[in-house]
């Protein structure tokens, strides 16, 4: 059995153009869509009342890399093959970032439930930890979906009606 690392760089070795590009596209707009409403990506649109810790930018640049590298194996490597596996751990793991990197007392969600002090006491702290599942769960999505393409799919045991004798 192939270790980790080699199973991944084998199955990395088999994408077609279009999927990097795919995970390019999906990367590119990961890192608008959630630095734009974080104010990392300064706009007239939104204003971050406390500044950014100076570990949003790699946190972001590494979750929208991952993202969209989990995008990515949603593009069937050949045309007439589509993936049918359904990870849910991409969606949370970029969900996760957004929480992680955005003003701790701009995100309503923080502020009804926690207040301004609340969230600089006691959300604030955890968006490092916030920024490392988040991580975690992109790289896990990645390495779950882009080495297991090649897998063959458990057939499901179908029932046969009984026979009957004549």
């Amino acid at each position: 059995m192939k270790s980790g690392l080699a199973s991944l760089k084998g199955a990395l070795a088999l994408w077609p153009r279009r999927r990097w590009l795919a995970a390019l596209a999906a990367a590119a707009a990961t890192y608008v869509v959630v630095a734009v409403p974080t104010d990392l990506i300064n706009t007239p649109f939104f204003v971050r009342e406390v500044p950014p810790t100076w570990w949003s930018f790699p946190v972001l640049a590494i979750t929208a890399a991952l993202t969209g590298l989990v995008a990515a194996t949603y593009v069937a490597r050949l045309p007439e093959v589509s993936p049918e596996r359904g990870q849910r751990f991409g969606i949370a793991g970029a969900i996760v970032s957004f929480f992680a990197v955005g003003c701790p007392v701009c995100n309503k969600l923080v502020l009804l439930a926690l207040g301004t002090s609340g969230a600089m006491q006691y959300f604030e702290p955890v968006q490092p930890l916030l920024a490392v599942v988040s991580i975690g769960l992109l790289g896990w999505a990645f390495y779950r979906r882009a080495t297991s393409e090649d897998r063959c799919a458990v057939l499901q045991k179908t029932t046969t009606p009984a026979l009957t004798g004549r």
